[in-house]
């Protein structure tokens, strides 16, 4: 049976940006956002490498890896962990280059390596913001009101109605 539930299929394909730990060679953690996060099949992620060379190299020495794919909007998200491969050539790798070509746009010739993630334990993430008892509702319009905040005075003013 597939580890990768349809709802956290749909996360990673909305979100795309996972944020993926490594073990760097002197056992601290290395963190990297990857916005070309996306699901291969039930049991694997994958992203392309097209500048990830301490998360590459420390996926060489020790395949440990998570990636975290949260929503900011809802505040609620998953955390993949497993062990990581990195595909330089071969079938798959050309398979999964053409994927991000072909549904993402992404350059091909930019990708370096493929990193291929087999899922070996996916929780879900939760937001605090939840245990006061708050919807997923309220919770989206405050996110909304604050992004929206972000990009202008505009957007501020309707922040204060």
């Amino acid at each position: 049976m597939a580890r990768l539930t349809e709802e956290m299929k749909r996360v990673v394909s909305e979100q795309r940006l996972g944020f993926v730990a490594t073990v760097c060679p002197d056992g601290t953690p290395n963190l990297s956002p990857k916005g070309t996060t996306a699901v291969w099949d039930g049991d694997h992620l994958v992203f392309a490498d097209i500048r990830s060379p301490a998360t590459v190299k420390n996926l060489r020495l020790n395949p440990a890896i998570e990636i975290n794919v949260v929503d900011p909007i809802v505040r609620k998200g998953f955390r993949f962990k497993g062990t990581g491969r990195v595909l330089e050539g071969g079938p798959l790798f050309s398979e999964i280059r053409e994927f991000f070509r072909r549904e993402r746009g992404l350059n091909a010739e930019r990708v370096q390596s493929i990193v291929l993630i087999e899922v070996t334990q996916a929780r879900p993430l939760v937001s605090p913001a939840y245990d006061d008892g708050a919807s997923e509702q309220e919770i989206s319009e405050r996110w909304t009101r604050y992004f929206t905040a972000l990009r202008g005075e505009e957007a501020a003013e309707a922040v204060s109605d």
